[in-house]
C-alpha cells in the first residue's frame, strides 16, 4: 500500500510538473506571438516608409522641376454646381479626363483642391483646352470648353482652374496662377 502511495504521489507530482511546464510554455508562446507581431508591424511601416520615399524620388525623376507643370482644380465658393468630369488638353494632346464620384464633390466643395494632372511641358508658349460636364440646380446638363494660353518658364509651373456653374454670376471656368 505505502509503495501504491508513493506512485500515485509520484505520478500527481509529475502531472503537476507537466501541467505547470505545459502553462510555462504557453505564456511563452504567447509572448513570441507578441513579438511577432510587434516586428511585422515595424516592417509593414518600413515598407510604407520606403514606398514614400520611392514615390517622392519617382516624380522628381519623372517630373524634373524645369519641366513640370501641375494643374490644380478647385470649386467657386458658394456654386452648387454638380461637377461631373474635367477633361484637359495641352497642345490638343488629352493629358488627363476625371470623373468625379459624390465623396470627391462633397469635398471640392468644402474647400478642397485636387491635382488633376502633373507632366512635363517644354518652356514656352501653350494652349490649355478645358472642358466641364455637370449639372446645375434644376438637374439640367451643363458642358462647357475653355481655352486659355500659359507660357511655361524655366521653372515649375503651377496652375489653378477655378470652375463655376453658369448661373454662379462668374466665369465657368477661371485660370489662375498657384
Amino acid at each position: 500500500m505505502a509503495r501504491r502511495n508513493r506512485i500515485t504521489n509520484t505520478l500527481v507530482a509529475f502531472l503537476l510538473c507537466l501541467g505547470s511546464a505545459y502553462g510555462w510554455a504557453e505564456q511563452n508562446d504567447q509572448e513570441q506571438m507578441r513579438s511577432l507581431d510587434e516586428q511585422v508591424q515595424a516592417i509593414k511601416s518600413d515598407v510604407l516608409g520606403i514606398s514614400q520615399e520611392l514615390s517622392r524620388l519617382e516624380e522628381k525623376l519623372l517630373y524634373p522641376s524645369g519641366t513640370q507643370v501641375a494643374v490644380f482644380v478647385t470649386l467657386a465658393k458658394g456654386d452648387s454646381m454638380r461637377l461631373d468630369a474635367v477633361r484637359l488638353q495641352i497642345d490638343g494632346q488629352l493629358v488627363a479626363h476625371y470623373i468625379y464620384s459624390a465623396k470627391e464633390l462633397e469635398a471640392l466643395r468644402k474647400g478642397g483642391v485636387q491635382r488633376i494632372f502633373v507632366g512635363n511641358v517644354a518652356t514656352g508658349d501653350h494652349q490649355l483646352e478645358v472642358l466641364v460636364d455637370g449639372k446645375i440646380e434644376g438637374g439640367v446638363d451643363f458642358s462647357r470648353t475653355e481655352h486659355f494660353a500659359f507660357r511655361k518658364e524655366v521653372k515649375p509651373k503651377l496652375v489653378g482652374l477655378t470652375l463655376a456653374g453658369p448661373d454662379s454670376g462668374s466665369a465657368p471656368i477661371a485660370l489662375g496662377e498657384w
